[in-house]
């Protein structure tokens, strides 16, 4: 059964007081491509092969739940030890891993700070290479908090994580927009009573916000 990947807006009795944005692909460009063409040149299948099979979303995916990265590079040597180079790599230059920042969403934040609403983060990110995002990107000192995957030891989708979020920071669910680009992560919010919206560009989720009655400080000036 199809689910919608936008769950519906808030009654008027509950208005929005917070707005939790993910990171990765809403609001900063990662992707190991960025570090990984310049190891493998024009050996395009190979990269995507090594990116499948050697150090997969499943392999990354363990480290934003809190596997630290010795541990990672070991078991993925033991598995392809052929490849130590390139594996050892991902750590060791893994913020060549990281684009810019995506300004038009960044650009939304802003405005988002004089509107009323609190703001947050929940992301899945290693608890070892976040301070380098920390380091990078100014704008993640916008936040009220932030609550990182990897130094929580959980990750979404699981239900647990978002619990978390909501007990420290006094979040309401009915009150709160999720916001991601990772439509399962979109679910699990949805199904705990979460506004949630399915990230796909700013212009979409300014619309989506604005919908749910949540106010942008000079919104018209963006256009």
């Amino acid at each position: 059964m199809h689910r919608p990947d936008t769950a519906p807006a808030p009654s008027p009795a509950a208005p929005i007081d917070a707005v939790v944005f993910d990171l990765g692909g809403v609001l900063i460009d990662w992707n190991p491509r960025y570090l990984y063409r310049q190891l493998f040149g024009d050996d395009e299948a190979g990269m995507e092969w090594f990116l499948a099979e050697v150090c997969s979303p499943a392999w990354n995916a363990a480290q934003d739940a809190g596997r630290g990265w010795d541990e990672a590079v070991d078991e993925a040597i033991a598995r392809h030890p052929a490849h130590a180079d390139h594996i050892r790599a991902y750590r060791d230059r893994w913020i060549e891993t990281l684009g810019e920042p995506l300004a038009p969403t960044v650009r939304l934040l802003d405005e988002l700070r004089g509107g009323g609403c609190r703001l947050y983060a929940l992301t899945n990110w290693s608890r070892e290479t976040f301070p380098h995002a920390l380091e990078r990107f100014d704008f993640l000192g916008w936040f009220d908090g932030i609550v990182v995957s990897g130094e929580e030891r959980l990750a979404k989708p699981d239900p647990a994580i978002f619990h978390r979020l909501m007990e420290r920071h006094d979040l309401q669910p009915a009150r709160t927009v999720f916001i991601d680009d990772t439509a399962h992560n979109v679910e699990a919010a949805a199904r705990l009573g979460m506004q949630a919206i399915h990230f796909r560009d700013a212009g979409q989720l300014r619309r989506e916000l604005a919908g749910r009655g949540v106010a942008i400080a000079a919104a018209e000036a963006a256009r």
